[in-house]
């Protein structure tokens, strides 16, 4: 693509656009000019479609995955082509939601005794006890805990918007006993290898898969299904859905336009699983 990926690039940087985000839409784009072997200025919508047809049919891609490639052609043609006629008649598949993967309070207990290492025993503990994305528990900075406040501010996350989630007393427990045993150089709380780094978050994921393996829970656990058990035992244990949507942080017209911020005092207030796990509370919990 050349000329036209750089044009692109910049058009999803000036739209602050997450990493993550341009690097699939310039590979998405990528794949649609290798498929036809034109430029996309030469190209229409037949193309479009015969290639998302190519997907479905040779590279049997989920939905989920069509869906990210129509989401970048559709930038591709709206913004730096400036022909959105191209995608105007094009739908976004229809995407299944199953239910997520969660574990019970006994399945958590067993995950936490299998992780030997302090540093990754803090990541992973945060990851349920907050419920945050792995991303944004790796990108966390020393100065995002707030043990006075009781709160962890997360900065700059999904859709470039700050919030505070609750830090319950057994993962601020958990990062005093890894802080005083490693002693991280810099402002990142879980750095990486190189200096100046983070943890990445698939060297979590490799240890969470050894944990449930060594644990022996026969369900497939990634980070996410950590946060997914948080919001669901938040739930079982009372908490009301407005609070849950807060603390995670979703987002939507609807949800931003129906819920407000929750004060850092309500967060206080707001009960973690991860405090009753192993408690005579935790029978509340499923499992």
């Amino acid at each position: 693509m050349g000329l036209l990926r750089d044009r692109m690039a910049m058009d999803l940087k000036l739209r602050r656009y997450a990493p993550g985000t341009c690097t699939k839409y310039l590979d998405c784009a990528r794949a649609f000019v290798a498929y036809h072997r034109r430029p996309p200025a030469e190209m229409g919508e037949e193309q479009v479609r015969s290639y998302l047809l190519h997907l479905i049919d040779e590279k049997q891609y989920s939905p989920a995955t069509q869906k990210i490639h129509v989401a970048a052609l559709r930038f591709l043609y709206d913004v730096t082509l400036a022909r959105p006629e191209v995608m105007a008649a094009i739908p976004y598949p229809r995407v299944p939601r199953p239910l997520p993967v969660v574990l019970s309070g006994s399945e958590m207990v067993r995950l936490f005794a299998t992780i030997e290492s302090v540093k990754y025993r803090a990541v992973v503990l945060t990851t349920y006890g907050t419920g945050l994305r792995i991303g944004e528990v790796c990108a966390l900075e020393v100065r995002d805990i707030d043990s006075q406040r009781g709160v962890i501010h997360i900065r700059d996350a999904k859709r470039g918007r700050d919030r505070y989630v609750m830090l319950p007393r057994r993962v601020l427990l958990a990062l005093r006993t890894y802080w005083r045993e490693t002693r991280p150089c810099g402002p990142a709380l879980f750095p990486g290898q190189m200096p100046g780094s983070t943890i990445a978050p698939e060297t979590v994921r490799r240890v969470l898969h050894e944990a449930v393996a060594a644990a022996g829970i026969d369900k497939r656990v990634t980070p996410h299904v950590l946060r997914h058990t948080f919001a669901t035992h938040l739930h079982e244990l009372g908490t009301d859905v407005r609070t849950i949507q807060v603390v995670l942080g979703h987002a939507s017209i609807r949800t931003t336009e129906r819920y407000t911020h929750i004060s850092s005092a309500r967060l206080r207030r707001t009960t973690s699983p991860v405090e009753v796990i192993g408690t005579v509370e935790a029978r509340r919990l499923l499992g």
